[in-house]
């Protein structure tokens, strides 16, 4: 005879964890490096850094398509440009490669090109994080819902002297007030 199973707070709390603890961890390592995005790219790094020396039109108007596309060649780039700008405020041409950026200044013509490279699995990672699409939506709102089950059936299944009308609430309320803190007086 099959045992009957009944559902059960632990039982709920432990079934969703063990499902979804594989979104968890890249939830949670893909948010703390998104955490710290402006100290470094979570999808990318520099793994080359090739100093140029170009020369560039006194007027800045002149700098177009082609004049990027000489110095690209220069550099074994051509074919990858994505866009260039002019930056009045740091007096640079920036050119965006395909896999790479250059940042030359417009006085000296020196400058530098950087080669990047796609950080494996936290691009990833982020890009889940970051996803906008519909079903994506759709996945990670029923994701959430799964957490709230996981953090509400969390409350009421431990008993005794540990249980949330003993001692959990406590810890429940300082839950909720660290972050009000954060947003009401820090940020």
């Amino acid at each position: 005879m099959s045992k009957k199973r009944k559902l059960t707070y632990r039982g709920l709390h432990r079934d969703l964890g063990y499902f979804y603890v594989g979104l968890i961890i890249s939830f949670s390592i893909s948010g703390i490096a998104l955490n710290h995005r402006r100290d470094w790219n979570v999808r990318r790094y520099t793994y080359q850094e090739i100093p140029m020396q170009v020369t560039l039109p006194k007027d800045v108007k002149k700098i177009d398509k082609n004049l990027v596309a000489e110095i690209s060649k220069k550099y074994k780039m051509e074919g990858q440009i994505d866009n260039f700008r002019i930056r009045d405020k740091e007096q640079q041409l920036e050119i965006r490669y395909q896999k790479g950026r250059a940042k030359i200044d417009l006085k000296t013509g020196k400058g530098q090109l950087n080669m990047f490279k796609r950080r494996v699995a936290l691009a990833e990672m982020a890009d889940l994080h970051q996803r906008t699409n519909g079903s994506w939506i759709w996945y990670s709102d029923i994701f959430g819902l799964a957490m709230l089950t996981i953090a509400v059936t969390g409350m009421f299944i431990t008993r005794g002297k540990n249980s949330f009308r003993k001692r959990g609430y406590i810890l429940a309320i300082a839950g909720v007030i660290f972050p009000l803190v954060f947003l009401f007086l820090l940020l």
